[in-house]
């Protein structure tokens, strides 16, 4: 087989046709994972309760901060081997391949049990209720178990799309969403199991989807057929692996210490404005599959055309993915306007519940045009390896999850609806700034990046 089999060269061609291509199996394939997610609020709301599902969303955002860490590493070795693949670099992308797993897979074993350990401290500092610490700790914890097995899918994964192959991960992440949904009408509807149950199938699905997709990959794709020469240590690949990972770690955990600190705040309004919380966040996370599929496809994208050179495209894929991004947000508006309540009773039955969750997604959804130019600018400036950028733009969301909930919340006539606000402002004000970095980013920065790579 063909070096160049399964893999897209993205510098060369329609930017709008490469983009489009490239995104739609993520975007398939993240969907499914979101309607997954969805499914499984739905089955834990329905089928246990609201205080259940309140217990869940009450992990999400510290579960996300241990996944942001690692997910961090392996973004940085996606980019590098995106940049390596670009300038026509084989061997270099063998052993990026390689190296980055490394550093990835420890990571999340150091993860895993720290996040294991500390679990109930974390809860009880977001001020978990009593009533719900319980599901919510065991839930957690099985997270914190499964933490290895995502990365190792999400390593494999993100090799492969750094190499232009977004349809194999499909694959098996619909595979995967497919088994998940059946475990957990088996584990908690068929056998009672309740949250523990809804953990564990998303455990057993991690599993095999990881180790389906290195499977695969080995077989299939060539770059994954690995020498002994290319299992060594490189410490220059590290280096640059953890330059460009590190950032990006840091800055999803800020987004994530950011969402615990609103999670706190939302865990004051008690199990009804949690639930509600859960469900918008649910489906919320489907709404920026969209532009989290672009921006990734324009990473990719970007880093390639990096790595031959080629500035004047980057610039070009960006306005084109700006253009895309408006269009998809001036449609959902007036989905979520007018639909919000009969989406929220997707997952609940609550009248109280559902009130916020309907009234909440139309103050937010207002804001849609603000989160894709975040996603937009996050995709080219990573791509090019912008380390400093992801940084700063992580402490951006920090300042904004943190200090307007706080503020919007103590005014009696916004209260509890100061929570969406908030979130709808930290979009704002986080992409102000991603505009300003992007705008002001000069072709000599990129050229250095380029000669570092030599």
């Amino acid at each position: 087989m063909a070096m160049k089999s399964k893999t897209m060269n993205m510098t060369e061609g329609s930017p709008v046709r490469l983009l489009i291509i490239f995104a739609i199996p993520m975007l398939i394939g993240n969907i499914f994972q979101q309607m997954y997610n969805m499914v499984d609020s739905a089955i834990v709301g329905k089928f246990v309760g609201a205080e259940a599902l309140a217990a869940v969303g009450a992990t999400g955002s510290v579960s996300f901060l241990f996944f942001a860490l690692c997910n961090g590493i392996g973004s940085g070795g996606g980019i590098l081997t995106a940049q390596y693949f670009g300038a026509g670099k084989d061997e270099s992308v063998k052993k990026a391949i390689v190296n980055s797993a490394y550093i990835l897979l420890l990571g999340s074993l150091l993860m895993g049990i720290i996040s294991f350990v500390f679990a109930k401290d974390l809860l009880h500092m977001m001020a978990t209720p009593d009533e719900l610490m319980a599901d919510s700790l065991v839930y957690m914890r099985m997270q914190c178990i499964g933490l290895p097995l995502v990365a190792v899918y999400n390593h494999v994964s993100s090799m492969l799309r750094a190499l232009g192959d977004s349809k194999t991960p499909l694959y098996f992440l619909i595979f995967s969403c497919i088994l998940n949904t059946g475990l957990d009408l088996w584990f908690v509807y068929g056998l009672g199991m309740g949250v523990f149950g809804a953990a564990l199938a998303t455990i057993i699905a991690q599993l095999i989807a990881g180790v389906g997709c290195l499977a695969y990959a080995i077989k299939y794709n060539s770059y994954f057929k690995l020498q002994r020469e290319h299992f060594r240590m490189e410490k220059n690949m590290i280096w640059s692996t953890v330059r460009l990972g590190v950032p990006l770690s840091l800055q999803f955990s800020l987004i994530a210490i950011s969402c615990m600190a609103l999670q706190r705040v939302v865990n004051g309004f008690g199990p009804a404005v949690m639930a509600a919380f859960t469900a918008t966040s649910r489906i919320e996370q489907l709404i920026h599959q969209p532009y989290g599929t672009l921006s990734t496809a324009l990473s990719t994208y970007s880093g390639q055309n990096l790595g031959a050179e080629k500035m004047d495209r980057i610039k070009l894929g960006f306005k084109k993915s700006i253009i895309m991004m408006s269009i998809f947000s001036l449609l959902m508006l007036p989905i979520i306007q007018f639909g919000g309540e009969w989406i929220v009773k997707l997952f609940v039955d609550d009248p109280e519940v559902i009130y916020y969750g309907a009234v909440s997604m139309r103050i937010t959804s207002c804001f849609y045009i603000f989160l894709g130019l975040i996603y937009m600018t996050r995709g080219v400036l990573n791509g090019v390896g912008d380390a400093m950028f992801a940084l700063i733009n992580g402490i951006v969301e920090v300042i904004g999850r943190i200090t307007i909930p706080i503020m919007l919340t103590m005014i009696p006539f916004i209260g509890v609806w100061g929570i969406w606000w908030a979130t709808a402002l930290t979009w704002m004000l986080s992409a102000v700034f991603c505009v300003w970095r992007y705008i002001s980013w000069k072709k000599k920065k990129m050229v250095a990046l380029v000669n570092a790579m030599a």
